[in-house]
């Protein structure tokens, strides 16, 4: 087997879609599937039961998935420990972000690191909540930035700043001349919701702001990004609630901020995979940094 087999095969395995496996790893999915087939003859086994709509692993599958993961994880620890041990090499600290997480708090989280630890390079990587999980567990990202991960025991996952909820608005709505409003009076209006498939840690934090000031809103419509929840709301399709901090660095005309009479806010979450050995130095500094700012 070869290291490419093994990534399209975890890829594969835990997408049971080729299409969304392809899109994952960036290659087409006729040499996806070509490699598949051809890592199953190299094994004389079938991995996959392949139906009509779906993939399924087999038990051969199953176990060489567990292992797969396994592989990858004491690759990945080999080249950093070699690369730690030669002075002349600084290992960078691979960073994944949330792509619902605040930008400008970001910014300065980054920005101070770099001033006060320079030797420590850092890489960042966007991605999705779902796939920042995946590569927080198979150690693919030191540390990750993310409104959090609800119902993840083994993710580690500490306060890094807060920002406020503030009432986002179209230009013309009956609302939008106010310069402070309540969320009742805010949520009167039917509103945009977020998906909680694709940003479940901010979904439950709104589902916990809503629930203590007894509020129950009428959700019109769902975005599963930013970019959508933002044009949805400037379509005047209903009004939305937003991290304070980003939307304003935005300075979208077609939106409209207003702040709301409570004092709430969005949590934005660091996160790591806990070690048995302690994690590294770095990456301890990194996350005692991330935290100060909260």
């Amino acid at each position: 087997m070869e290291l490419r087999h093994i990534r399209y095969f975890i890829a594969v395995a835990e997408e049971l879609n080729f299409r969304r496996a392809a899109e994952r790893i960036h290659i087409d999915q006729t040499p996806l599937s070509r490699t598949m087939r051809d890592l199953e003859e190299r094994l004389g086994v079938a991995l996959f039961v392949r139906r009509a709509r779906r993939l399924q692993l087999t038990p051969a599958g199953r176990k060489l998935l567990d292992h797969a993961r396994k592989i990858l994880v004491r690759i990945e620890r080999t080249k950093r420990v070699v690369r730690e041990t030669d002075a002349r090499y600084r290992e960078p600290l691979r960073i994944g972000v949330d792509d619902s997480t605040a930008l400008p708090k970001l910014a300065e989280c980054l920005a101070r690191w770099r001033e006060f630890s320079p030797d420590v390079p850092l890489e960042i990587a966007e991605m999705r909540t779902a796939e920042l999980l995946t590569a927080l567990q198979n150690e693919e990202v030191d540390a990750g930035f993310s409104f959090g991960l609800p119902g993840e025991p083994n993710v580690s996952q500490q306060p890094a700043w807060r920002s406020p909820v503030v009432g986002i608005l179209s230009p013309t709505h009956e609302l939008a001349h106010r310069e402070v409003l309540s969320l009742a009076e805010l949520l009167n209006f039917p509103a945009i919701a977020c998906d909680a498939a694709y940003h479940p840690g901010l979904c439950k934090q709104m589902k916990e702001i809503l629930s203590r000031c007894s509020l129950s809103p009428t959700p019109v419509a769902e975005a599963r990004t930013l970019t959508g929840y933002l044009t949805r709301v400037a379509a005047g399709l209903g009004v939305g609630v937003a991290d304070g901090d980003h939307v304003r660095t935005l300075r979208r005309p077609d939106i409209v901020v207003v702040e709301l009479v409570e004092q709430v806010h969005f949590t934005t979450y660091v996160l790591h995979k806990p070690q048995s050995t302690g994690l590294q130095e770095s990456l301890q500094r990194f996350i005692t940094h991330a935290t100060t700012l909260y």
